[in-house]
């Protein structure tokens, strides 16, 4: 569709989502432990609208656990653990979230048509 901008920032958000899946499975393989792989099931949006609807739904989603993984680390002096969850917690609610929330909030504003003008052309950022 031509919409660079929109997809150097979704690429990064999948990296960094791929570097926390990779830190989670490393921690858990030193742990001895056997990591469940299988997907949540999830239904893809449509239209640009409903995919950063719904990606902010999965963020939503992952808060809670988080914080319970985390406080069972806590429970557990499991602090290596912790620390790993926190970093994703904070990526969740600082980064990820607050970034689909103001999409979705200048398609509001600006409607579908400009803020998919508005994605057209960039390059890649690292935020």
């Amino acid at each position: 569709m031509g919409l660079k901008a929109l997809f150097h920032r979704i690429d990064h958000e999948m990296q960094e989502e791929t570097q926390h899946a990779d830190a989670l499975l490393r921690r858990i393989l030193f742990l001895e432990g056997d990591p469940d792989m299988r997907p949540e099931a999830f239904t893809a949006g449509k239209t640009v609208e409903e995919m950063l609807q719904r990606d902010l739904e999965v963020e939503y989603a992952v808060r809670a656990p988080l914080a319970k993984g985390m406080a069972l680390c806590e429970q557990h002096g499991d602090y290596v653990s912790r620390e790993i969850l926190l970093a994703q917690l904070k990526d969740t609610e600082e980064d990820h979230a607050h970034w689909l929330e103001q999409q979705l909030g200048l398609i509001k504003r600006l409607g579908i048509e400009l803020y998919l003008t508005s994605k057209l052309d960039g390059e890649p950022t690292a935020r």
